[in-house]
């Protein structure tokens, strides 16, 4: 049987391997999980809360030896694999306290004698297809809203996250999840396609890369089945003429090198104002450089490797070939091993990759813009469209710069981020649907219409 290995990024030590999953037994597998999703949808909501709480419970009670496996399989820091953790505990604590309303059919009023009402109905299995940079968060956004709904849960892991699908799979046993009800698949990218076409999968959710996702939309819609897409994202970040910079720094640079730079609703774009430009370049790269880069299991590293070479070497290139095309290396672009070293990059302009692609590392990409209506051109000058945010000290000017960004989130004097009770999800390249919040849960259901006379 076929064998998958879980590497340490920095080390370049194999941890541990695990057999793939058999594809001849995916059939079975799935007809379990149906049964147990059928019998599933008929408890009671207060029951399918009371679950949520027992995995917060145990997430919380794992806590330090799940933040451990994921800083050995992809190399964030333990600070930040422990607030993931803490992070998934908080949705399926909200989704348990808040879930039940949320699904509650509404009646609509109406001028005859008749009843209208819309109800929530889960739709089955559901198939997710998450990525391996929050290899814990990725999967409860979507398991918890998921689970309250009434849904089974299938899930297709990054191949160099196989302990922490594992970990998810071991969680939900011992939080007494029904059996089958979730089931965790170690499976290769070139066989998510019979997973997706399996007719027991009824939606598809999927959080990665905007070409991988033209791809599984591409079969789902084949088989006319619904998906929800979180794909890349370059977030432009507008420091306009009125701007705190010291705020401006410290919120961009924690943005930038969240996860190692790994998070497609990191600051990527830096748009500043002309006036500001040359303090804020110098402040950034003053910031960036403090980071202090190494063992992501040492306590005081704040910068890890990235989670694969490969990714190492992609950043090298992009980074490269817009320092070729004219921008200037204002700090850092150093590299050893998979790990990359904080870097600003001055004076991008559109037709260089740190503008028109996505850096999934820690490199800032400083624009010049002469105002801010040329500041928000520069920001939707983008196939992306994820997130984004504003620098003002004029409140209404933020709102209204932030209403005029091509994104599905925006921030003023903050950085984007993702929390359980707001709608979290893109538009243009970044793809389509919401998690989290009420829109979340409600995105795998039958809305249904009833007419009662």
């Amino acid at each position: 049987m076929k064998q998958i290995s879980s590497i340490n990024p920095f080390s370049g030590e194999t941890l541990d391997t695990y057999e793939a999953f058999d594809l001849t037994a995916l059939d079975s597998t799935l007809a379990a999980a149906d049964q147990a999703q059928k019998m599933w949808q008929t408890t009671e909501l207060s029951t399918r809360a009371s679950v949520l709480r027992s995995l917060a419970k145990q997430l919380k009670a794992q806590r330090d030896t799940l933040a451990r496996t994921a800083t050995l399989e992809m190399g964030k820091t333990l600070a930040s694999a422990r607030a993931e953790v803490d992070k998934c505990a908080w949705a399926c604590e909200y989704y348990a306290d808040n879930g039940p309303a949320m699904l509650q059919s509404e009646t609509v009023p109406s001028d005859d004698d008749a009843e209208r009402i819309i109800c929530y109905q889960p739709l089955g299995l559901v198939l997710a297809i998450m990525p391996w940079n929050f290899p814990y968060w990725q999967v409860f956004r979507f398991l918890a809203p998921a689970l309250m709904a009434g849904n089974g849960a299938i899930l297709k892991h990054a191949s160099n996250v196989p302990g922490c699908a594992m970990a998810i799979e071991a969680i939900c046993r011992d939080a007494n999840v029904p059996e089958n009800l979730f089931r965790s698949l170690l499976v290769s990218s070139k066989d998510a396609d019979r997973l997706i076409e399996h007719p027991l999968i009824k939606a598809v959710t999927f959080t990665g890369s905007t070409n991988a996702g033209r791809k599984i939309a591409s079969t789902a819609g084949k088989c006319l089945k619904k998906t929800v897409l979180e794909l890349g994202g370059s977030d432009p970040y507008l420091v306009l003429d009125d701007a705190d910079i010291d705020l401006a720094v410290e919120k961009c640079v924690t943005s930038r090198l969240l996860n190692n730079g790994q998070s497609c609703i990191a600051a990527k774009r830096f748009i500043v104002h002309d006036s500001l430009y040359g303090e804020f370049a110098s402040a950034m790269a003053a910031a960036m450089n403090k980071k202090r880069v190494g063992d992501p299991l040492l306590e005081d590293t704040d910068i890890g490797p990235q989670a694969k070479q490969d990714l190492c070497d992609e950043l090298t290139r992009q980074v490269n070939e817009t320092i070729r095309l004219g921008a200037v290396l204002v700090s850092g672009g150093q590299s050893e091993g998979a790990t990359y070293w904080p870097t600003v990059l001055g004076e991008v302009r559109p037709g260089m990759p740190a503008f028109d692609e996505e850096l999934f590392g820690p490199v800032a990409a400083l624009i010049r813009a002469r105002d801010e209506n040329e500041a928000i051109s520069l920001a939707n000058q983008s196939a992306f469209g994820l997130g984004s945010a504003v620098f003002t000290r004029d409140a209404a000017r933020g709102r209204r710069v932030a209403l005029a960004l091509e994104a599905g989130a925006c921030a003023v004097n903050d950085f984007v981020k993702s929390e359980p009770a707001m709608p979290f999800g893109g538009i243009k390249a970044s793809g389509y649907g919401r998690e989290l919040g009420p829109f979340g849960i409600r995105e795998f259901t039958n809305i249904k219409a009833m007419l009662l006379r």
